[in-house]
């Protein structure tokens, strides 16, 4: 009986990673469907009935990459926690625009934030970026190897759309987000359900820019270093994907609809957000969503939900978070709100 007790006690009392801070940035200029109206064949009814998007954030400026954009979302979040950026051991950056192919967007980012003892690597999911990381950086913590973790979710989609193409251009915008993980005895991350599959990139996807077809005139002449993506295949794919992970999530720590205080989908389309809610049984009062505001910011859409909620949000709430990315990718993860 000792023995069992002392099992029990150890599984209680296993250390968390929780969220103990949230920051986020967008860029101060607006692309709003009336702009994309001079641009492509489209207009603003057509745009909202579809997506949900009334306008997205674009960052302009020469030599201007997603790093900026994290750096901003690292800077509001150490000044909102008081995080002294040199204690903070790792970060990780989920992203598919990195400023350059090497070094990493994390090692240009923790660079130009201060913290000199982090080590740093970028991680590449497309959308599932920020879940993936979260869910990486969730076991360095849990290690008792790192104190401090951060994680950035950034991504500058402009940089890879074609403004011709309006079943691209319509959806995406730039911005940031960024947590801060730390132990916690009672809060925090508790498990996720992950997948891949990768028969999916060849309905999202870029054609050109890695190394099996490296950038020449040819590919820039025919636009292959933009995103391209099968609408209606993904739209399935991602409302199946989103819907599996959340009801594994939910079974594998014993939760009800009731239970869970908030849903935080992947802010793809506003239709797939809300046919992931109505097949959960979720009700939308209970569903985050920013996507009228931001677009579609690929790995940066979960941590800036979180910043735009987080005065709503309570110590102890039970948050599902869930994504679906070109890849495939796609998960959903489960912690409690730590603050």
């Amino acid at each position: 009986m000792y023995l069992v007790a002392r099992i029990e006690n150890v599984y209680m009392s296993k250390i968390k990673a929780a969220i103990k801070g949230v920051g986020g940035y967008i860029p101060p200029d607006v692309l709003s469907n009336f702009d994309l109206e001079k641009m492509v064949d489209t207009n603003d009814e057509w745009i909202r009935s579809r997506t949900g998007i009334e306008e997205r954030r674009i960052l302009k400026g020469e030599n201007k990459g997603t790093s900026i954009l994290g750096v901003n979302a690292v800077k509001d979040l150490l000044e909102k926690s008081g995080c002294n950026p040199e204690e903070v051991d790792l970060l990780i950056c989920a992203t598919v625009t990195p400023d350059v192919l090497f070094p990493d967007t994390a090692n240009i980012i923790a660079y130009k934030s201060g913290m000199k003892n982090a080590f740093t690597f970028d991680l590449t999911a497309a959308c599932s970026g920020f879940l993936y990381a979260l869910t990486t950086g969730a076991k360095f913590i849990e290690s008792e190897l790192h104190k401090k973790v951060v994680i950035v979710g950034a991504d500058k989609m402009s940089s890879i759309i074609d403004y011709e193409d309006r079943s691209t251009c319509i959806i995406f915008g730039d911005g940031a987000g960024a947590v801060l993980l730390e132990a916690d005895e009672e809060h925090g991350y508790h498990n996720s359900f992950m997948r891949s599959d990768g028969s999916g990139q060849e309905h999202l996807f870029m054609v050109a820019g890695g190394s099996a077809k490296p950038a020449s005139y040819e590919t820039i002449d025919n636009k292959e270093h933009y995103v391209r993506q099968n609408g209606r295949v993904v739209f399935k794919a991602a409302v199946s994907g989103m819907t599996d992970a959340v009801n594994k999530v939910m079974k594998m720590n014993d939760l009800s609809v009731e239970d869970v205080d908030w849903l935080v989908p992947h802010q793809a389309n506003v239709r797939i957000i809300d046919t992931v809610g109505k097949m959960l049984d979720f009700p939308k009062e209970k569903v985050m969503m920013n996507i009228q505001k931001y677009g579609n910011t690929t790995a940066g859409t979960l941590p800036l939900c979180l910043w735009d909620y987080e005065s709503r949000l309570k110590k102890g709430d039970k948050i599902i978070l869930t994504a679906f990315g070109g890849g495939f990718t796609w998960g959903a993860s489960y912690l409690t709100w730590a603050y």
